[in-house]
């Protein structure tokens, strides 16, 4: 176990972390020159694409230190937006040190910070490295001074690098052979590994990813998941050094994968702890909690027929990804389609992009939603996920949003703009406080259906792209939130209905009904379009009939003659509209969705 070290990369998104893991599996030898790629450890076209890591990866690197001695680095490469925040936390629940890389032309970002105190509450040691120093723009004083300032660092601790050319990669392998600890644990105990990862592999099962924290794993043993109970026996071991290499035992400290013909990812989820069937250990490791799906929304084909091929391809999708949840639903409006559950904004795009790509699928997807409690009159508590499920207001009694902790970091000169930008998303201010000389950290209580919307985009906006984000769930608070119904020819459109504040509801009715007359089109008859709240209707707009002239014949005579035929016109538009059926247009869907 002393030549062993488990470490992990923390980041902000875009200061290099994939490409200085490319850079420690290029000078340990473990890949070869002609197999190396670019994010060789992110295997989706999805990750490379955007430059993000969504799935946790782990390999073994063999190292010759500078003194002769053989060590074994487990490095685990952890995805880096907030919406994975506790597959997160989990990796680093299965290291000992960790890499902590700032980019010298940035600076500390939020989730620099976040990322930092997490690894401080897993009691992980932190190696400062300083990334992009090849940059014209670098500036590693600033950053040096930032980092000694917000950690306590010491400038001999802080090691600067560029993963990019490899400058100072050599002294960062043996920094963590100094400063990383060897894995602690009981050797000869019952055995407990925690489940860093799961996915399904067509020809093997459920793959599991594993941290051995107590006792050793060997091929025939069975086994139990101690969070769902399951139990199985061990078909395969392996360790990935990049590429997977079976063997016979994993023993305490060893990060390694684990196949037994496990045939749903749900039984093994992230977090969890394994244990033999006999004897068992008693306690599970600290920190497990089931993924709980916080941001909602409904998939619908564009074309009734793809309705299987979306079945079938969500089905897929989850036996990837246990976070992922979805169940069928049916609107008036779209037909048939899926209310989908996701961990958060950038995990609803991914899902949607894999969808449309990998299984060439045309989506229309309602507007994300979140959890909202309410509280009937008859005291009944009921958690509504979809705004057609919302009671009728004489039913409701209150209601409870979910709120964020939301910690923005900026440049001094933008305070102005994020603060009008958190006051108009019902923000709480928490705190605010300078960070060197010329950043500030700003933090917000913000209710979280404000904060998925396209507060990303508005911040990135009102600070030109220099401000970052980092949030964490909070408790729920009450609020007067009411349902906006949008009505078309006097008929409730259920996929166009939305849960707001009540000072909103009139804003964004007004704009929502603005949108919808203008891509419905034109009928034989007046189209009401209405925006209301319970029975008041709040907006309304009007699509004018299509007329026919049917005065042109009358060339003269009794003006009773022209009045006649035009009471009869408009009889018969009465009559129309009562039997009426306006179809609506899918590009009025995605026009309501593009409101800001």
């Amino acid at each position: 176990m002393n030549s062993i070290r488990n470490f992990c990369i923390i980041a902000h998104i875009d200061h290099g972390k994939s490409t200085l893991a490319d850079r420690l599996l290029e000078l340990t030898g473990a890949v070869h020159e002609r197999n190396r790629v670019a994010q060789y450890l992110d295997r989706m076209d999805l990750e490379r694409e955007r430059g993000i890591t969504i799935k946790a990866a782990a390999v073994r690197l063999p190292y010759r230190a500078a003194d002769g001695a053989e060590y074994t680095f487990n490095l685990i490469d952890t995805p880096g937006h907030v919406d994975f925040h506790y597959e997160v936390s989990r990796a680093l629940a299965a290291c000992e040190a960790a890499l902590l890389v700032v980019d010298a032309t940035q600076g500390i970002q939020a989730q620099t910070i976040a990322n930092a105190l997490a690894a401080m509450d897993h009691d992980l040691v932190l190696i400062p490295v300083i990334n992009k120093l090849d940059l014209p723009n670098a500036d590693p004083e600033r950053t040096t001074a930032e980092l000694i300032d917000m950690f306590g660092f010491t400038r001999e601790e802080l090691l600067p690098v560029s993963a990019k050319t490899g400058l100072g990669v050599p002294a960062l392998l043996e920094a963590v052979v100094r400063r990383c600890p060897p894995p602690r644990g009981i050797v000869a105990g019952p055995l407990r590994a925690l489940v860093i990862d799961s996915w399904f592999d067509a020809y093997q099962g459920v793959v599991v990813l594993v941290r051995v924290m107590d006792g050793a794993l060997r091929r025939g043993e069975r086994i139990r998941f101690m969070a769902t109970g399951q139990a199985y026996e061990i078909l395969k071991l392996g360790v990935y050094a990049p590429e997977s290499v079976d063997i016979d035992a994993l023993t305490c400290g060893h990060v390694g994968f684990v196949v037994a013909g496990v045939r749903d990812v749900r039984h093994a989820q992230v977090g969890d702890t394994v244990t033999h069937v006999e004897p068992a250990a008693v306690d599970m490791l600290p920190g497990f909690r089931p993924a709980q799906p916080i941001v909602f929304a409904g998939f619908f084909p564009a074309d009734p027929v793809q309705y299987e091929a979306l079945r079938t391809a969500l089905e897929k999708l989850s036996l990837n990804d246990a976070s992922f949840a979805y169940e069928p639903e049916t609107s008036a409006a779209l037909g048939f389609g899926f209310r989908c559950g996701f961990l958060g904004s950038l995990h609803l795009e991914i899902i949607q992009e894999r969808l449309e790509r990998e299984f060439d699928l045309t989506l229309v997807s309602t507007a994300p939603t979140v959890a909202y409690r309410v509280t009937r009159t008859d005291q009944s508590l009921v958690m509504v996920r979809n705004p057609a499920e919302f009671p009728d207001s004489g039913e409701v009694l209150g209601i409870e949003e979910p709120y964020a902790r939301v910690m923005l970091h900026a440049p001094q000169e933008y305070i102005g703009n994020l603060l009008q930008l958190c006051q108009e998303r019902r923000g709480i201010q928490q705190r605010l406080e300078y960070v060197g000389a010329e950043r500030v950290r700003i933090e917000y209580l913000l209710p979280l259906a404000e904060l998925i919307f396209d507060f990303h985009d508005r911040l990135k906006s009102a600070s030109r792209g220099f401000a970052s984000l980092e949030y964490s769930l909070g408790d729920y608070q009450p609020g007067e939130l009411v349902k906006l119904t949008i009505l078309i020819n006097g008929e409730p459109v259920d996929a166009l209905s939305v849960i707001v504040h009540r000072e909103q509801a009139y804003y964004r009715g007004r704009e929502v009904v603005a949108k919808l007359r203008a891509e419905i089109p034109r009928q034989m008859y007046e189209v009401a379009v209405q925006a209301a709240i319970g029975n008041r209707v709040v907006a309304r707009e009007t699509v004018k009939a299509l007329r026919k002239n049917v005065i042109a014949k009358c060339y003269g005579g009794d003006i009773t003659r022209k009045r006649k035929l035009l009471e009869k016109q408009k009889e018969g538009k009465r009559r129309m509209k009562k039997v009426g059926r306006v179809d609506i247009p899918q590009e009025a869907f995605l026009a309501v969705l593009k409101v800001k």
